[in-house]
């Protein structure tokens, strides 16, 4: 196992966590490190006392992620209580730390009256996840609105960045450098109109569209171009297939959930399945939205 080179204070620092406590689908090996910091000071003093070549893998509810059976090996940092900052400053700009949910987000906006951050509540996930992905739902994507990024380092540091420091795409950033999201300010519209209604609808149509309560990761498949990877999936007779315990939702086939038992291993042979289906009748490659990490068990 790698380790810290010294833990004595940190109270935060768990060993052998099962991820299964802190993904969406309630499915995941144990992690070697599990940290989740109390503010920024505790993470940099974290990060700066790790082995030089321990992997990391940030976490916020876990939506999005698989980690595998056979668990995580390095160190993953939670970052819903360190970074959990969401401000504003009357003239449409938003600071929201990377541990905030987007439904919060969207809540708060609509509160403040900023026009067009609804969609975020339609992201099953938090800031930094958004950042990470480029998450969008109901027609909005999170990098639309961003005017600048804080990031930090393996050694603690922050910077901040604009959005044309990011290779950005429909789900899709990268960069050439090795950091992670911390915080980010967004710009949205002021409006005197009432806002609630329509993300009230637009929550409607997520619950009656999606199986909102069940586990899942959210969205699996990206949409290819022109057409919606929900509908090669059922057309391919997909939808409600099980793996063990993991099956496509009949409700929507673009997510598998975890009807109780379900393995990694039973959602990543479900997700292959999935896509070697629609290959093969459609000639269409679905590309997963989900990140898969970790060992096989």
């Amino acid at each position: 196992m790698m380790s810290l080179r010294t833990t004595q204070n940190l109270d935060g620092v768990r060993y052998n966590e099962p991820m299964s406590r802190h993904t969406s689908w309630r499915i995941g090996g144990p992690a070697d490190v599990y940290f989740k910091p109390r503010d920024r000071q505790e993470l940099t003093r974290f990060l700066q006392e790790l082995d030089d070549d321990m992997p990391l893998l940030w976490v916020g509810l876990g939506s999005n992620l698989l980690v595998r059976d056979g668990g995580f090996r390095g160190a993953v940092i939670a970052t819903h209580q360190a970074f959990g900052m969401l401000t504003h400053d009357n003239h449409g700009k938003v600071y929201a730390e990377a541990g905030v949910t987007c439904a919060k987000v969207a809540k708060n906006c609509v509160r403040w009256k900023y026009k067009d951050a609804h969609f975020f509540a339609g992201i099953p996930g938090t800031v930094g996840g958004a950042l990470a992905m480029n998450a969008g739902a109901f027609g909005g994507e999170t990098w639309d609105f961003v005017e600048s990024v804080e990031t930090v380092n393996r050694l603690g540091v922050v910077s901040t960045y604009l959005p044309g420091d990011f290779d950005i795409a429909y789900r899709h950033v990268a960069s050439k450098r090795v950091e992670w999201f911390v915080a980010a300010t967004f710009s949205f519209e002021q409006t005197d109109q009432e806002l609630a209604s329509e993300i009230k609808e637009l929550l409607v149509r997520r619950k009656e569209s999606q199986p909102i309560g069940l586990p899942s990761c959210g969205s699996v498949f990206r949409n290819p171009q022109g057409d919606y990877a929900a509908r090669l999936i059922e057309q391919a007779g997909l939808k409600g297939y099980s793996i063990g315990g993991a099956q496509v939702s009949p409700k929507h086939a673009n997510f598998i959930i975890n009807t109780g038992d379900a393995s990694a291993a039973d959602v990543e042979a479900l997700i292959a399945l999935i896509m070697d289906t629609v290959k093969s009748e459609f000639d269409r490659e679905l590309i997963p939205e989900v990140r898969v990490v970790g060992e096989f068990a």
